[in-house]
């Protein structure tokens, strides 16, 4: 099986020594996508906003590796603070509407650049 890096630039570029995402075989590993805002380069405000922003990078590099939210199986939310977890699965819930995939959320103790969440995820190629 071959291993291909994902890179776009319709997503938050890679805050490290990492890629967006890795295709591999059938599946595509979302590296956690931080809530920058691709208009102004920073973090969206607030945990809506910022739950927003990394569905919108998740989003953008499932697609760039052939996959889409719908073939999403496994995600990691990261949360800086699990008092906002109310918050941010309302969002969340918006993404993956009827079935969604399996999930664990985790508090952290600090988020690179400051952000309150950060999304990661594993999926299945559709083309």
């Amino acid at each position: 099986m071959s291993r291909n890096v994902i890179t776009t630039g319709d997503a938050a570029p890679a805050a490290g020594p990492y890629s967006q995402g890795i295709v591999f075989g059938d599946l595509v590993f979302v590296s956690g996508q931080l809530p920058v805002d691709l208009t102004t380069g920073e973090l969206a405000e607030g945990i809506e906003a910022q739950t927003r922003a990394s569905l919108a990078n998740l989003e953008a590099v499932l697609a760039a590796g052939g996959a889409s939210l719908a073939s999403v199986v496994k995600t990691t939310v990261f949360l800086k603070n699990m008092d906002d977890f109310t918050a941010m699965n309302a969002i969340y819930a918006t993404a993956f509407p009827g079935s969604a995939p399996a999930r664990s959320t985790i508090e952290v103790a600090r988020l690179p650049k400051g952000a309150l969440v950060e999304i990661e995820a594993i999926a299945a190629r559709i083309d």
